[in-house]
């Protein structure tokens, strides 16, 4: 195409003046820039001649109407800027951007150095009880042009025509020193069109305040969304705004591009990271601590790029911004860490669990300290000192010990997960208290803790950051536990099966008192059935701990029963109604011994044997 002929200012001036939208209707009506591309040419080359001829001093500084032309040319300008803009702006087709994880490579996009991964939306369930159940350092900006960032798509705004047309304007318009109003156009419109991505999104424009007032569950549900809205956000959305800035702008005047860019997104930009400041400001409370950890590496892991395309020196109150609310989010996980060690050590409840069952506290705490092994990552890094086992605790409140330089060369964490089940045990053993049977007492400590010790070794992540020496001393403990049910309970059972004070003075083997003998037998038969009747309503809910315990009862009872029974059977059945007395086979007594621990009553009489 061969360059127009040049032409003179008097025909400059009457194109520009032919084009005045005040002019005429016909010429409001109609655009420059949708019409033939020689107009267009004519045009751009007549304001080129009248600025050209004005930077040449051809014409006096005083000529009002070289000056009123300009005017009407730029505004004519302005007005062919923002139609421009307004009929090359659609809607990002944000659904799709998010469902395919980007996983497909769009024809719009233009770079594409990497795999996109979608933030996990797993749900974290955490069971309710009682009372309601990272800083991390920010990596340091790219040093490279932010195009190096893998995570990061730019996606054709806007076409390439249409792209050198607004070039072709804002260059006019700037050096005729009208780049206010160029900048004013331009983040207008780009704004609008970014304000519309995110109502796509979902990222509401809410204060602060509104945030904070809305409950945790409903929060919960707009983490989730605003952590993939901010994903595709700061990778897609501001880095292609950043690029068409760039693509229009670029050259044209000293950081012109990086004005446009803060025009069209600094609003965008603070909305979007007000939720996550109004989150990491929020009551610190144990349910929020995985949500908050959630957000943590989510902006963790946006922070490169954050610095990546808000580089320039007008976009450092982001990247402050950012770096910031990433330090009170890490601030607020080692707030809620510690809070609910508080909350472990003084929960309240003193109504016993029936059946020494496994208490809804011990359920609660474990299930929580295997959540939080699941961001063993992410914790370490923001855990760096050991837990408080004292200082912040007030009160006349006794303290469970721990001593440190048992668990040296273990992490923070480490430190604080075992100090959370010493406290946990701590309240546990209080909670025992509350059992008027010695016995129960230590069934329901025995629960508790091999509870502990099964939900630990069923996390790999759980059981590696506590250790294995640490795991043995509370199978020690549980154990320890059992050991003292069945002392407390069976001792007693079994000291009727001795045979100190049955015979007459004189002869062993034929002073046998049978009085004294069927008294001991009845007193065998009540308090067996009472054990029987009492603890088969006590519950052991993990059955391989419930078979195991009435193996080792049976051990016990057995032997010692039917030995009794092999040196007195015949002195009781050799009188009269020898059933009132011998009234169970050990047959009898094993079967009774496997209603014990179920968890429910049984009848009031044992099942006999067969007369």
């Amino acid at each position: 195409m061969e360059p127009p002929e040049s032409i003179t200012l008097d025909a400059a001036e009457k194109i520009i003046l032919r084009w005045d939208s005040t002019a005429s209707e016909e010429t409001r009506d109609r655009l420059i820039f949708e019409g033939d591309r020689r107009e267009v040419d004519q045009y751009l080359q007549a304001v080129d001649e009248i600025q050209r001829s004005m930077s040449a001093a051809t014409i006096s500084d005083g000529d009002c109407k070289v000056n009123s032309t300009i005017q009407i040319a730029m505004a004519r300008l302005e007005d062919e800027f923002r139609s421009i803009l307004i009929s090359n702006t659609s809607p990002l087709e944000t659904d799709s951007l998010i469902d395919s994880s980007f996983s497909t490579h769009s024809s719009l996009i233009t770079e594409h150095s990497g795999e996109f991964e979608e933030y996990p939306e797993d749900e974290r369930v955490l069971g309710q009880v009682g009372e309601s159940p990272k800083a991390g350092e920010s990596s340091s900006r790219a040093s490279a042009s932010y195009r190096s960032t893998n995570s990061i798509r730019e996606l054709d705004l806007i076409p390439a025509e249409a792209i050198d047309d607004l070039r072709c304007i804002a260059e006019r318009m700037i050096s005729a020193g009208y780049l206010r109003e160029c900048v004013q156009v331009y983040g207008s419109v780009r704004k609008s069109a970014v304000d519309s991505s995110f109502r796509r999104l979902g990222v509401e424009n809410l204060s602060i305040g509104d945030i904070q007032r809305r409950e945790w569950d409903v929060l919960e549900v707009k983490i989730r969304r605003w952590i993939r809205a901010a994903k595709v956000c700061v990778r897609i959305l501001f880095a292609s705004e950043k690029r068409l800035c760039e693509q229009i702008f670029k050259g044209l005047d000293t950081a012109i591009d990086d004005a446009c860019f803060i025009e069209t997104v600094k609003g965008p930009a603070i909305q979007l990271f007000k939720f996550a400041e109004a989150i990491s400001i929020s009551r610190r409370t144990p349910e929020k601590l995985f949500k908050m950890l959630d957000l943590h590496d989510a902006l963790l892991d946006l922070l490169p790029d954050i610095d990546a395309v808000f580089e320039s020196e007008l976009s450092e109150s982001i990247r402050i911004q950012a770096a910031e609310i990433l330090s009170r989010l890490a601030e607020a996980a080692r707030g809620i860490l510690s809070e609910f060690e508080n909350a472990v050590l003084s929960e309240p409840s003193k109504v016993p669990v029936p059946g020494g069952t496994i208490h809804p506290l011990t359920r609660y705490v474990m299930n929580y300290i295997n959540l939080i092994s699941d961001y063993k990552q992410t914790l370490i890094e923001l855990i760096v000192s050991k837990p408080s086992t004292g200082s912040r605790y007030s009160g006349d409140q006794t303290m469970p010990d721990m001593d440190f330089a048992e668990f040296e060369g273990r992490t923070p964490l480490a430190l604080h997960l075992i100090w959370i089940i010493v406290i946990l045990q701590f309240n546990v053993e209080g909670k025992s208290k509350c059992y008027r049977d010695n016995a129960l007492a230590h069934l329901f400590i025995m629960n508790n803790v091999h509870y502990i010790v099964q939900k630990a070794k069923g996390s790999e992540e759980l059981r590696e950051i506590i250790g294995d020496d640490y795991l043995k001393k509370l199978t020690w403990k549980y154990q320890q536990a059992a050991t003292s049910y069945q002392r407390t309970t069976w001792v007693r059972v079994l000291y009727c099966l001795r045979d100190e004070g049955l015979h007459v003075s004189g002869s062993f083997s034929s002073g046998v008192s049978k009085s004294a003998l069927r008294e001991r037998f009845k007193a065998f038969n009540a308090m067996f059935e009472e054990v029987h009747r009492t603890q088969a309503m006590w519950h052991v809910p993990d059955s391989q701990l419930r078979e195991e315990l009435r193996i080792s009862i049976t051990e016990k009872l057995l032997p010692a029963y039917r030995s009794f029974l092999g040196r007195f059977r015949s002195h009781i059945e050799s009188g009269r109604h020898p059933e009132n007395y011998i009234k169970y086979s050990a047959d009898d007594l094993e079967t009774a011994v496997l209603d014990f621990f179920e968890g429910y009553p049984v009848s009031q009489h044992l099942r006999r044997r067969s007369q």
